[in-house]
């Protein structure tokens, strides 16, 4: 950005195209996003006086390549607010992105979804349900972060498990990404501490994921019993 980045960021409602960020790779983003602590989304005015339901974030992840020549994936993550789809064969509707993306031009950058320049993953409703506004930017990364988590543990699926594949393909873990220390302590302490903000899951699952990359990306993080979604 050419100017500071405001502490509070206004999202539009119905026909405006989507906001994004960009980074060098997926753990810059989650990173940056997890320092921005006075940073927050919120719905515009209008949107909160057009919109006749709760209003929520809807995510798409991509990574790309800038030319074909440049081996490294960029990361870009795209957001709108959720508009619910018609109930209507001819209401137009991408394939692949949310109806909210299809009520504008969609990027260019948007239009190749999958080749050997473009990969792109539409975060899906499973266990976490779409982040209420207002998020601030921490509880953003969380959100991303548990959506990487729950594509693992749903590697076996063609779809929820893509995101996993794709972060594993572009970005490769390095040894030098595994050997840091962990500056919040044990893992397993930790996941008995945390408990993501965007619900319960399933029985039996209390939102925790043991996954260091969580305690060491993200900060600060989410502590007791403090629920959202």
């Amino acid at each position: 950005m050419s100017i500071p980045m405001p502490n509070v960021i206004d999202l539009p409602y119905g026909k405006y195209p989507p906001l994004h960020f960009q980074a060098p790779t997926w753990r810059d983003l989650l990173r940056l996003l997890a320092r921005l602590s006075n940073c927050r989304f919120q719905a515009s005015v209008e949107s909160m006086a057009l919109a006749k339901t709760e209003l929520k974030l809807r995510t798409v992840i991509q990574f790309v390549r800038p030319h074909h020549a440049f081996p490294e994936w960029r990361t870009i993550v795209w957001f709108t607010l959720d508009y619910p789809e018609p109930q209507t064969k001819w209401a137009p509707r991408h394939p692949t992105l949310p109806y909210s993306y299809s009520l504008s031009t969609i990027p260019t950058l948007l239009r190749d979804v999958e080749s050997e320049m473009s990969k792109v993953f539409t975060v899906p409703e499973t266990n976490m349900p779409f982040p209420k506004l207002p998020i601030s930017f921490p509880d953003l990364a969380l959100y991303l972060q548990a959506t990487l988590d729950e594509s693992r543990r749903q590697s076996n699926d063609s779809y929820n498990g893509k995101l996993a594949k794709m972060v594993a393909t572009c970005f490769p873990v390095q040894p030098s990404d595994t050997s840091s220390t962990d500056p919040l302590g044990s893992s397993s302490r930790m996941s008995r501490m945390i408990k993501w903000p965007w619900g319960k899951g399933k029985p039996g699952k209390k939102g925790t994921s043991s996954n260091e990359e969580t305690y060491y990306l993200v900060t600060p993080f989410v502590a007791g019993e403090h629920e959202w979604g």
